[in-house]
């Protein structure tokens, strides 16, 4: 059984790292306030382009566009990833979780750009994209190259940040690097479950915007449309921007699922040494009392030998007497 100094030393240590977490949980519930707040000022605005779009796509269904899937594609095809992850850890799951989803599609392109002639080390048939300081440490100690990891977006999801990242990965489809584009995030579900997602960026689908129910309803009158200088022109503007604002959503959406895991994290940290402290604190007096017992039981045992020895001095006196006197009469 360990001392009381050891014990209280324990103590103090776990009362020092209580101030650590719950320092971390208040800042993590005012950043998540905030980014919540920074997202529903700007979600009017882009779920005004994605009705725009809808709009374009119902009165010219037909229309083939770069940024649409169009039939006819091989099966074969290069995807890529963007992986959204954060800069520092003590989240709970929420890296572990979207790591692994990522690592697993990975693991998949890997097998399907596998020739059956070819040695057992995996093809590269994929780009990868990150966010997140921690996405990329895992990478990097995994071997598996990462093509563009984009620095202090995951503790500071702006627009601009959104801006870069959607014109990046523009330009790889554009390109050919990447026939398909996939985002793997966090959705928070409600505010104490989080789902991790796998969408898709690039190409669109008109399904996603009605393209799936074009038929004209009879009798209802239909809103006619001028493009200037045409539609495609008006889509080259409208879907990159439309691809931001998603963008931008994905990462406020991580952001604040990392917040909401970490204050969850903090919280059960938190509980955690107060039932530490609650059983060190149990031992302490425990020690104490066998301590102060023990002190006691000394004092008490001092207390009779000195007794002891005081009667037994008296008895070694009366006989020293009583011999002097013998001799005496003698």
């Amino acid at each position: 059984m360990a001392n009381a100094r050891e014990i209280q030393s324990r103590i103090r240590s776990i009362q020092d790292t209580m101030k650590i977490t719950n320092a971390m949980y208040m800042i993590s519930s005012t950043k998540l306030r905030r980014a919540r707040r920074e997202l529903e000022e700007t979600e009017p605005y882009f779920y005004t382009l994605q009705a725009m779009i809808a709009r374009i796509i119902r009165h010219m269904p037909e229309m083939e566009h770069r940024y649409f899937e169009a039939p006819g594609k091989p099966e074969k095809k290069k995807c890529g990833y963007l992986v959204v992850t954060a800069d520092k850890g003590m989240a709970g799951a929420y890296n572990h979780n979207v790591l692994k989803l990522a690592e697993e599609q990975l693991a998949d392109e890997a097998e399907e750009g596998q020739s059956s002639e070819q040695a057992p080390s995996l093809k590269k048939n994929y780009t990868l994209l990150v966010v997140g300081e921690v996405g990329r440490q895992y990478f990097h100690g995994r071997k598996i190259p990462v093509d563009e990891h984009f620095l202090y977006t995951a503790q500071n999801p702006t627009m601009h940040r959104a801006r870069i990242i959607a014109a990046r990965v523009l330009e790889l489809y554009e390109s050919g690097a990447a026939d398909e584009f996939y985002m793997i995030y966090t959705s928070m579900v409600n505010a104490v479950q989080t789902r991790t997602n796998r969408v898709k960026l690039l190409p669109l689908e008109k399904q996603e915007f009605g393209g799936d129910k074009m038929k004209v309803p009879v009798n209802v009158h239909q809103e006619a449309f001028t493009f200037k200088p045409s539609a495609e022109a008006v889509l080259d503007n409208l879907v990159p921007n439309y691809l931001a604002g998603y963008v931008y959503g994905a990462l406020v959406e991580s952001y604040c699922s990392e917040h909401n895991a970490r204050m969850t994290a903090m919280q059960s940290a938190n509980d955690s040494a107060r039932k530490m402290l609650h059983s060190l604190g149990v031992e302490y007096n425990r020690v104490r009392q066998n301590a102060i017992t023990q002190e006691i039981t000394e004092v008490i045992a001092g207390a009779k030998a000195q007794k002891k020895k005081k009667g037994q001095t008296h008895k070694d006196k009366e006989k020293t007497e009583l011999c002097r006197r013998q001799d005496g009469k003698r």
